[in-house]
């Protein structure tokens, strides 16, 4: 989707179906309206690592990773929820097609064969005592009946289920959005989980030879039992971080074998084996509000309910009006079967039918305050839909922006703290400080780099909830 009007044209398709409905008997729909500041640039577009350009559907081949583009190519495809919200839109848009046939004629054709005899009473020179002869009658038919749809109730109905099949195609972009971003932060979590993991074996390591070295200098009298204690308390507790961190591993492999379609014994052995979370090299691409709103297809789905609804209005309305159809039919009855064909027993019959159901207006009426109240809880949806589709992006931004700038400082705490440790453990070994000091710039380097490795991690997660917000994903590329 081009981005030259596409906040006009949600607007001309809100207003488009609207007036449409009011062409048809029955209250005036109420209006859909954007907020004038929804169509400018986000309040955080200037933060470091985005762009104004126009936002991608296949935002996950930034990351240039083939594992998770062929990740999220088997949800797309496999996908069980992905499924049903496709079934459920070939349900509707049968519905739609049932709903055209309305505006054609209905036709029925009959044949059959009947036997029977009348009353004596009815037969007249019929002796007494004598029972009325026996009877075949044949009969074919044809029965053809048209309604004018004078007051507009058929064209309000096919106006209501086709939008009714537009909402459940947005609703099926739905939820290609939410598989698509789920996959990969799914496939994030299991490379962030290994990544932490790799930094708490290369603690543990280093603190494992604290404890070495520890233990030979008090097996050499020259050290004491303290600082061993202390050691080997350090190691533990590093050692103590591995089982929650390898479990949240196997807990994102096993949903993301279940966003393929997948049982948890075909977990992704690509995925486990994944080192560092998925790294971009440029930019994220964002546009402005007028694309984000033309392109989220939860706002499209509000905006196809508030056209039903107002459409239904029509409908509950039309039923305060008389119905008015042309039948007619034509056919042959005969006494014989090849009798049929004779022209004496040709019959047909045509002309108008009116039917009102005067005496249950309340009824009516009570069916159009029901309608009304929808089209109003739908348009309250609708502005609810735009302002969150704005509040979600930038607060994405927000978070990214921040992480960004939090990873930077983290950055810098660990390479200072990754100097300290050096220092400390260089003073110690000249004997100008106590091994308490190297164990403490020991811990804070752990520390720091286990932070360093989560701030990763979060950038990564606020990248595709960023994505996700943009509604990246509803097409596959």
């Amino acid at each position: 989707m081009t981005t030259r009007s596409p906040l006009r044209f949600l607007t001309a398709t809100a207003g488009a179906s609207l007036l449409l409905a009011s062409c048809a008997v029955g209250p005036k729909a109420p209006d859909a309206t954007l907020p004038p500041l929804a169509s400018g640039a986000f309040v955080g577009a200037d933060a470091p690592g985005v762009t104004a350009e126009a936002a991608r559907d296949d935002w996950w081949r930034l990351y240039d990773d083939p594992i998770l583009d062929s990740l999220i190519g088997q949800a797309l495809t496999e996908n069980n929820e992905l499924e049903a919200a496709a079934a459920n839109l070939r349900r509707v848009r049968a519905a739609l097609g049932e709903a055209r046939v309305g505006r054609f004629p209905a036709t029925t054709t009959s044949a059959g064969v009947s036997t029977g005899r009348p009353s004596a009473a009815t037969v007249p020179g019929l002796p007494a005592g004598t029972e009325a002869p026996e009877t075949d009658t044949y009969d074919a038919g044809l029965d053809v009946a048209y309604e004018i749809d004078l007051f507009g109730r058929v064209e309000s109905t096919i106006r209501a289920a086709r939008a009714d099949a537009a909402a459940a195609e947005a609703a099926l972009d739905i939820v290609r959005v939410t598989v698509a971003a789920e996959t990969a932060r799914t496939y994030a979590d299991a490379c962030s989980a290994n990544a932490q993991i790799a930094v708490a074996e290369r603690t543990i390591e280093l603190q494992s030879d604290s404890v070495d070295l520890t233990q030979r200098l008090l097996d050499a009298g020259s050290g004491n039992g303290l600082d061993t204690a202390r050691a080997r308390s350090a190691l533990e507790s590093s050692r103590a971080s591995l089982p929650p961190l390898r479990a949240q591993r196997d807990g994102a492999l096993f949903r993301l074998a279940t966003l393929t379609g997948r049982t948890p014994a075909e977990a992704s052995e690509a995925a486990r084996a994944c080192q560092r979370p998925p790294q971009l090299a440029q930019p994220i691409p964002v546009g402005d509000g007028a694309a984000l709103l033309a392109r989220r297809p939860d706002v499209r789905q509000a905006e196809r309910n508030l056209a039903g609804a107002a459409a239904r209005v029509n409908v509950a309305t039309a039923d305060l009006y008389p119905r008015i159809s042309l039948g007619g039919s034509l056919g042959a009855t005969a006494l014989e079967a090849d009798g049929l064909g004779d022209s004496e027993n040709f019959r047909f019959s045509v002309g108008p039918l009116i039917s009102w159901s005067f005496p249950n207006v309340f009824a009516a009426r009570a069916r159009i305050e029901q309608a009304s109240a929808g089209s109003e809880a739908a348009l309250a949806t609708f502005d609810q839909t735009v302002l969150v589709a704005l509040q979600e992006t930038e607060t994405a931004l927000a978070n990214y922006a921040n992480e960004l700038d939090r990873r930077s400082a983290l950055q810098s705490a660990r390479d200072q703290a990754a100097t300290a440790a050096r220092l400390s453990r260089l003073r110690f070994d000249a004997g100008a400080d106590s091994f308490l000091t190297v164990l403490d710039a020991e811990r804070t380097l752990a520390a720091a780099d286990a932070q360093l490795a989560s701030s990763d991690a979060l950038v990564t997660t606020y990248q595709i909830a960023l994505f996700k917000a943009l509604a990246g994903g509803w097409s596959e590329g």
